[in-house]
């Protein structure tokens, strides 16, 4: 019994020690592993994962264009940034919008538009990891593209009438009388200068606004509810855009691109909108006295050539 106890006693110690040499082992294995990480390793940190979405882009903005749309905002701070997405609906500002085209710049261009017809636009930002902002972008960004030319050659009325006037809504060149003219031109010998004229349709009439020198035609974007012209004809300045009120509700606006004074010709470049009573254009028509239609002209001294 005693020696069975003895052997038995030594197998338990035996056991005890196979069991701590394994254990340090085990332990010996994993340290020598962690400091071959170190070793090999730069940086053997534990790295969260991203999963934070980036702010939606600020600034958005658009600009018409003829069977075109030009979308624009700010360059998102966002370090990690990857691209952004534009959405675009076609019913109202809240929505619902569709994903429409994945861009890697600040501006995009929607040529796949009808010339008349409202369009409503958003932007998100999406970053590396692949998150997504939350939310579209805030500014209510909707647009109507409308036809648009250049290069229309008229006449001053006194040579040529049958060439002097343009119609906007056909894009017409028209007699001055024709009851589709909406602007025409006269060159008075008196000044040495270019005079346009805005039409009148029975009892109403056509108004006309002198914005200034622009660089080109797509600087006017929103006509102003007020500064029309209370004659109804003002001078026709090299490089200078004018915004027009059709007799028939409309907005339109046409830059004065080149005067041929010898040939008494003036070269204009044009856009119409072809929605009635668009109200972010001109809520509020103009109240302006009666004035007789006649050839006279006063012209301010800032105005003379």
């Amino acid at each position: 019994m005693k020696l069975h106890n003895a052997i038995t006693g030594n197998s338990i110690s035996l056991k005890i020690w196979i069991l701590r040499i394994s254990t340090g082992l085990i332990l010996l294995f994993w340290g020598a592993l962690f400091i071959s990480c170190e070793n090999y390793c730069d940086d053997c940190r534990v790295v969260a994962v991203d999963d934070t979405p980036p702010d939606a882009p600020q600034g958005v903005y658009s600009v018409t264009g003829d069977h075109a749309v030009y979308l624009y905002w700010l360059d998102s701070p966002e370090k990690d940034l990857s691209h952004y997405w534009v959405w675009r609906g076609e019913e109202a500002i809240d929505g619902p919008y569709e994903r429409m085209q994945k861009v890697y710049e600040n501006h995009y261009t929607d040529r796949s538009v009808v010339n008349g017809r409202t369009y409503y636009y958003a932007v998100t930002a999406v970053d590396i990891h692949g998150n997504e902002s939350s939310e579209l972008s805030r500014e209510d960004v909707f647009d109507t593209p409308r036809p648009a030319g250049s290069g229309v050659v008229l006449h001053d009325f006194h040579v040529h009438p049958e060439v002097s006037g343009f119609d906007f809504r056909n894009a017409q060149v028209r007699n001055k009388d024709n009851s589709l003219t909406d602007i025409y031109f006269e060159y008075d010998p008196n000044y040495d200068a270019f005079f346009v004229w805005a039409t009148y349709f029975d009892e109403s009439q056509t108004d006309i606004q002198d914005y200034g020198y622009t660089e080109n035609l797509d600087e006017l974007d929103w006509a102003p509810s007020d500064g029309w012209s209370r004659v109804g004809w003002l001078e026709a300045i090299p490089g200078h855009s004018y915004y027009v009120w059709t007799a028939d509700d409309h907005y339109a606006k046409f830059r004065i691109d080149e005067m041929n004074y010898s040939g008494r010709t003036v070269t204009i470049s044009w856009a119409y909108q072809t929605v009635q009573s668009y109200p972010e254009l001109m809520p509020v028509r103009p109240k302006r006295e009666p004035v007789e239609r006649v050839m006279t002209k006063f012209i301010a001294d800032d105005n003379m050539r």
